[in-house]
């Protein structure tokens, strides 16, 4: 296989470098990112950058000229990957909308709403979130509780939902909903889009261990939704929620946090009983080990990138990402601090410290697992849909739902 850039793709990525050289920080070593003091600044920091993005024609790459995007070939991101990742640039907050809504309502909404919710999500203005897991349906989202009733060409929404995402600074949310309580669990389902400042919607942020307060839990009191912001058929709400959920493998299934080359940096400078820890050799095999889940994870990533420019929807092979990626990320953390020693637990005042990265990896890993589907129910996706293997059994497969037993009905 040839990895070397041909022609074409040469002057691509020079046009990609020396764009982002005149408009953005180089990192000066491979932790050295972007940072912002507070949410407040980082969202703002976002937005800038991300008009900029979208004035210069770098947003979305993938996305439709007419909404925003630059319909790039898959390697022409994979290269603005690349290029981009040498670089300090304000991230975050705009994942759920560009990689989940946005697919979504390419796929589901009408040509009036694409025309209106697509270019602000393109340039930063508006920000999404995702309003899916309940307090009894996370890993098992078909189990939803959140009622809509359809009255005239209006929906009156009550319920809650929890660990939404970035739900107290979003614009706008994409909502799944029981629409039809006799039907089985999967196909009384019905999706929306909506207002997050509509009347009736409550958010109240959840702390973390971590000290910070991202996710929230999300209360619907009579919320009114017209039927025109529907997304798909009435019940068919599973098969558009599909749709998000294999986009947000590809959107939002990599961890965030100390990686391979860190904990590489770390043992090449690192004491262990007398001499540097990249001397022991157990030591050097766990990191061999997380240099092969980098590589193949990268590898696993534009394969999805290729067959979202296709116009296809990510697999779901994409669930292998946030199986490997979670845990590798936990691993490193707890390598990290470990071969810290003491000094691991110790909590630094300085955000660049070696010890917060390891720490705020500890931290957010065990979240990480859960959140988007646990081990578990990835790797039965993996296995039943992926590999083919016997799904397993389920005691209220067609059944309706409002007659499966539950212990809080």
């Amino acid at each position: 296989m040839d990895f070397n850039d041909t022609a074409e793709e040469a002057k691509f990525r020079k046009e990609a470098y020396e764009w982002l050289k005149a408009n953005a920080d180089l990192k000066e070593g491979p932790k050295d990112g972007w940072r912002a003091s507070s949410e407040e600044e980082g969202l703002e920091q976002v937005k800038v950058w991300q008009n900029k993005l979208y004035e210069s024609g770098w947003a979305c790459m993938h996305w439709p000229k007419e909404f925003g995007g630059r319909e790039s070939t898959p390697i022409e991101r994979v290269i603005w990957g690349q290029e981009i990742s040498k670089f300090k640039v304000p991230g975050g907050y705009l994942e759920i909308g560009q990689g989940m809504a946005g697919p979504v309502m390419m796929m589901y909404a009408t040509e009036e709403q694409k025309a209106r919710h697509l270019p602000p999500m393109a340039k930063g203005e508006e920000i999404w979130c995702q309003l899916f897991s309940e307090p009894g349906a996370g890993s098992d989202l078909a189990g939803l509780k959140t009622k809509s009733v359809l009255e005239g060409d209006t929906w009156t929404i009550n319920g809650q939902k929890i660990w939404t995402s970035g739900a107290h600074f979003s614009d706008w949310g994409i909502l799944v909903t029981r629409s039809d309580p006799t039907a089985p669990k999967h196909k009384g389902l019905t999706y929306f889009f909506l207002d997050m400042k509509s009347p009736g919607v409550e958010v109240r942020p959840i702390k973390q261990i971590s000290g910070g307060a991202n996710f929230n839990e999300v209360y619907f009191t009579d919320v009114k939704i017209p039927d025109s912001q529907r997304l798909g058929a009435v019940g068919d709400g599973w098969k558009v929620s599909l749709t998000t959920l294999m986009n947000e493998r590809l959107a939002v299934g990599d961890a965030s946090g100390p990686d391979f080359q860190e904990a590489f940096t770390l043992a090449r400078g690192q004491d262990l009983n007398g001499s540097l820890a990249i001397e022991n050799g157990a030591v050097r095999e766990k990191l061999a080990d997380w240099y092969c889940q980098q590589s193949g994870l990268k590898f696993a990533k534009y394969r999805n990138i290729s067959a979202l420019s296709r116009g296809e929807t990510p697999g779901p092979q994409s669930s292998i990402t946030k199986i490997v990626s979670g845990n590798k990320l936990q691993e490193i953390a707890n390598f990290g601090m470990d071969l810290m020693d003491s000094a691991g637990i110790v909590r630094s005042d300085e955000p660049d410290a070696d010890q917060s990265m390891y720490q705020y990896g500890f931290y957010g890993a065990a979240g990480i697992r859960i959140a988007g589907g646990t081990d578990e129910i990835l790797k039965n996706i993996i296995s039943e849909q992926v590999l083919g293997m016997p799904q397993d059994m389920r005691a209220d497969k067609g059944i309706p739902f409002n007659e499966i037993p539950s212990s809080n009905k």
